[in-house]
């Protein structure tokens, strides 16, 4: 059934019409603001008004104001997407009504996570710490012709700061639930080296939901993270760079449903990655080169003893999985007059091993890219063009299978008309596609009884997405709205065979389609005020979600979210903002009811307020800057989840002391 939301189209669509109008005919002109550069819409530096992917950024300042620590925290607090958000470590985001993996290798999600550029190794993004972070870009919508599978509804690039001046800072704070943390970091640059890093340390206690109910074993025992990104340039364009990456967590607890508590269950995760690159020019073609070889593994493990199982099915033992990753990536970008070609080649390789069937597999994932563009109409009218052609090859090792190899073309044409320096019209029509997993397509076990046997002719899960929008940024505003629709085809579900075995098939299509608009305005600079006073609004309504097989809407998608609040800043130590997240109520199988199948019920939306403010209170040349920084989550003491059974903690304080040298 589909879905119509008239009041909040116009809402989508008014602010920005006005406000547009508005700055352009009452405010004197300022310079463009959409020559800012970003790097994941091409894989190269470029100039954001020649992008004709919607992309929304982040950048180190409003990670600085934000109250989150991880990136899954993060878009829960920008409206972004839907977010399932477990206790234990455990978020995946939704973007377009496409959902990121939480475990295993990011090869099977829907949306794929980067970091500085290639793959972060898994879907769970409380892994992915902001501390030593320069800004987000997201590609909202596929972005597989640039980074392969998984990227139908999204690319989620994080991106490292890299060190500019000589800088240290030490902070510490504690709050609710037994809650401490502390971080320490530094940036130099000397003799052509510079470095930037940090590394975070934190722990909690058992929180209390917002209903006043103690949701037991949702501690956790410790969590640390540590980012660093060195490097030694031995020209003013030639750099090679080392990024380490990792994140622990330590007996977090692992808790089931608050209506089935279980009390001694835990999990650990682990997740590190090491890059080695050199960005640079080619001594063949001129142009700009980008050479990699990365290497990471991702893991997770849950114990489950037999003390305390409300369920009474554990039998005490520990489930792990675990993936190893290493890659490479090649690529050089030349300009010839107005157009820019960048050619390149990427290559994977994936090693799974799980304590459950199969016990071993391993992915192989050779491809090769072609992005270009090119600018007429004196730079206001830019093409962007792609095309993408994967070899994906999977093995089941143990127990015994098969070795099965697929392929995929992927296209991609898009076009930015800069109307005015503010004004940007852009219209994009992209493809995206998942890879069938290793089992899928290669199994040969049995299982419980049953044989369950791959399907080497399955196709992947494919998208197409035709999108249109507008940005305008000038005179304190900063808007920008889209429409997209995606039609899904060939997902791939399990199937039941005449002799009892079990495989799979591509059975199931679907629509998605909707509206996205950001939104701020500084009032301060209207009024001429020496303050920032931003008011600002993201939402994303999706109009259509719909399975074209059964006419029914899809389970686990909210038809819309959106952030919106108020940001109050002197440009001089102190801010104070005030964000409300909202996420609508969506429909989602009931698993705590114990039934098979688990009936289809409704998911509440949920509506989060948090205040978050800084002070700057003293600083000087010889003893450095101290700020103070108070933090109140959940303000209104709401009780609500992100998914069924698993209510989130209640209103809850963090106090910090800062020192900035």
């Amino acid at each position: 059934m589909k879905k119509y939301y008239p009041v909040l189209l116009i809402q989508a669509f008014a602010p920005v019409c006005i406000l547009v109008a508005f700055a352009t005919e009452s405010f004197p002109q300022q310079l463009p603001m959409l020559d800012e550069v970003v790097v994941t819409a091409s894989r190269g530096a470029e100039a954001k008004k020649g992008v004709s992917a919607n992309i929304t950024l982040i950048d180190h300042e409003e990670l600085l104001q934000s109250s989150s620590r991880t990136l899954g925290d993060l878009f829960a607090e920008k409206g972004i997407g839907h977010v399932q958000k477990y206790p234990g470590s455990l978020t995946s985001v939704s973007i377009r009504g496409f959902r990121t993996d939480t475990h295993g290798n990011d090869l099977q999600g829907h949306v794929l996570i980067l970091l500085d550029g290639r793959r972060a190794g898994t879907g769970n993004l409380a892994k992915i710490l902001t501390k030593n972070v320069e800004r987000i870009e997201i590609i909202r919508g596929p972005g597989s012709v640039q980074y392969g599978s998984a990227g139908m509804g999204g690319v989620i690039n994080v991106i490292t700061r890299q060190g500019q001046n000589n800088s240290f800072f030490l902070e510490a704070g504690a709050g609710s639930f037994v809650k401490g943390e502390g971080s320490v970091g530094s940036t130099a640059n000397a003799s052509n080296i510079d470095f930037a890093g940090s590394y975070t340390y934190s722990t909690r206690g058992d929180y209390d939901t917002g209903s006043g109910d103690r949701y037991e074993n949702t501690a956790i025992n410790y969590e640390t993270g540590i980012s660093a990104n060195t490097g030694y340039s031995f020209s003013e364009n030639n750099r090679i760079g080392l990024i380490f990456t990792s994140f622990q967590v330590d007996k977090a607890g692992s808790p089931g449903y608050l209506s089935a508590n279980d009390l001694d269950n835990t999990t650990d995760k682990e997740n590190y990655s090491l890059d080695l690159h050199f960005k640079g020019q080619c001594p063949l073609t001129g142009g700009k080169l980008l050479i990699r070889y990365f290497f990471g593994k991702d893991e997770n493990s849950w114990t489950d003893p037999m003390d305390s199982n409300p369920s009474g099915w554990d039998d005490g033992t520990a489930s792990t999985n675990k993936t190893d990753q290493q890659g490479t990536q090649a690529q050089v970008t030349g300009s010839f007059g107005d157009s820019t070609l960048t050619a390149g080649f990427d290559w994977l390789d994936y090693k799974v091993t799980n304590s459950w069937t199969p016990n071993r597999t391993e992915y192989s994932n050779p491809a090769l890219f072609l992005l270009g563009r090119t600018a007429f109409l004196d730079n206001r009218l830019t093409t962007n063009l792609g095309l993408r052609y994967d070899w994906y090859e999977v093995k089941v090792l143990e127990p015994a299978g098969r070795d099965e190899d697929q392929s995929r073309l992927t296209p991609k044409i898009g076009l930015a008309w800069m109307i005015t320096e503010e004004l940007k019209l852009r219209g994009q029509y992209a493809q995206g596609f998942m890879m069938p997993s290793a089992d899928q397509m290669a199994a040969d076990f049995t299982n419980f009884g049953s044989r369950v046997v791959g399907n080497p002719d399955l196709d992947p899960e494919k998208s197409s997405t035709y999108e249109g929008g507008l940005d305008f940024t000038g005179n304190g505003i900063q808007a920008a709205l889209t429409y997209f629709h995606t039609d899904f085809e060939d997902k791939i579900i399990t199937n039941s065979l005449a002799d009892g075995s079990q495989t799979w098939k591509n059975l199931g299509d679907a629509t998605l389609s909707g509206f996205e608009t950001e939104l701020s305005y500084d009032l301060g600079m209207a009024m001429d005020w020496s303050w920032e006073v931003r008011p600002y609004l993201n939402l994303t309504i999706l109009t259509t979600y719909e399975d074209d097989t059964t006419g029914e809407d899809l389970q686990y998608i909210s038809g819309s979210n959106y952030s919106t609040g108020l940001l109050i800043n002197n440009s001089d130590g102190f801010f104070c903002r005030f964000n409300v997240a909202y996420s609508g109520s969506q429909e989602v199988k009931d698993w705590e009811s114990g039934d098979y199948p688990a009936p289809v019920v409704t998911l509440s939306s949920t509506t989060v307020a948090d205040l978050t403010t800084s002070w700057k209170f003293y600083e000087n040349d010889r003893l450095g800057a101290f700020t103070l920084r108070g933090e109140i989550r959940n303000l209104f003491d709401k009780d609500y989840a992100y998914v069924k059974g698993y209510p989130m903690p209640g209103r809850n304080l963090f106090a910090g002391l800062r020192w900035d040298y």
